[in-house]
């Protein structure tokens, strides 16, 4: 069996990678371009995709390709039609970084509500100990029990978010499709003039893409938080940056974004300096733990393919 993994480096390079090597002949590479994929997936017998896209362009070069193995939850940058129409397998692994997402979800929540940075580089700065005050309590911040979390996202990641914002005394209200049965569940208007915090928690399709608009977000609370960490094109990121900016949006917390990585002429560019936003390289689902499972599900994605067996598919 001949195994591409065409962007090895997005993994980490502490992962070890025994659970695919084992399997057959692997041909690694930390990164690759869209020009090179086509020429590197043309021998395998399985493909192994992290943010690379394999699509109409690259995908006929690829004679043997029996499997895609998408190294992540989400698998908008595989073409489906494209893999279905013509016998080729998708897995992707579900849940496996359940928790790492909640815990950077649950970090930036603290981190914006407490206004942390700003008391961080207050102190860090030498200001504090030349103030020759012993305390600062300002810019004001509130206990986080005191406010109502919406969690828009009904899949594991948003229900492990939802269960830690109750145990922190949270108020916590759910926009799903399915019936909610534990939290309070709201149309995402409704949620969106309610919460104090608003965390995104869904995946990328054509009915969730730009949900967040410039039309919600003005019906946010002033002073309200909105933390990303699904995907990027779920949200109107220039908006996002103008709200911000004018003083409408109190935090803003960013892990993922349409383009990746974002370039110099990004809305966000405006706001690297503003100490109410936390942006970060689309780690949240990176802990140490999450990896290592990641690999390990896909390993044993591939061995039940070959098997006969049905485990996580796509396609």
């Amino acid at each position: 069996m001949k195994i591409a993994i065409l962007d090895k480096g997005t993994l980490g390079a502490d992962i070890n990678l025994t659970p695919l090597r084992s399997l057959g002949e692997t041909a690694e590479y930390e990164s690759t371009s869209p020009e090179n994929v086509a020429e590197r997936i043309a021998a395998a017998d399985v493909a192994v995709i992290n943010k690379v896209k394999l699509n109409g362009t690259n995908l006929p070069a690829a004679k043997n390709l029996k499997l895609i193995c998408v190294a992540a939850t989400g698998y908008d940058n595989i073409d489906t039609a494209y893999c279905r129409e013509n016998g080729i397998a998708l897995c992707n692994v579900p849940g496996y970084s359940t928790e790492s997402v909640a815990q950077l979800t649950l970090a930036m929540a603290l981190s914006l509500s407490t206004n942390l940075t700003q008391y961080r580089d207050f102190t860090h700065s030498g200001a504090y100990t030349n103030s020759g005050v012993a305390n600062k309590v300002s810019p004001v911040f509130h206990e986080i029990s005191s406010m109502t979390w919406g969690v828009v996202g009904g899949g594991g990641i948003g229900a492990r978010v939802a269960s830690v914002a109750k145990a922190l005394g949270c108020r916590v209200i759910v926009c799903r499709r399915k019936k909610e049965e534990v939290y309070e569940q709201m149309e995402l208007d409704e949620l969106c003039e309610c919460a104090d915090i608003i965390s995104l928690h869904v995946p990328l399709t054509e009915e969730t893409r730009g949900m967040i608009n410039r039309e919600l977000i003005a019906k946010m609370k002033k002073g309200a938080i909105l933390i990303n960490v699904a995907r990027g094109a779920v949200a109107d990121e220039a908006a996002l940056a103008e709200a911000v900016e004018s003083g409408h949006l109190g935090g803003l917390g960013i892990d993922v974004y349409s383009s990746e990585p974002f370039p110099a002429n990004h809305p966000f560019t405006r706001i690297l300096s503003y100490k109410n936003v936390c942006l970060t390289p689309h780690m949240a689902w990176g802990a140490y733990e999450s990896r290592n499972r990641c690999i390990e599900e896909i390993g044993k994605n591939i061995s039940a393919f070959f098997a006969g067996e049905n485990r996580n598919r796509i396609v």
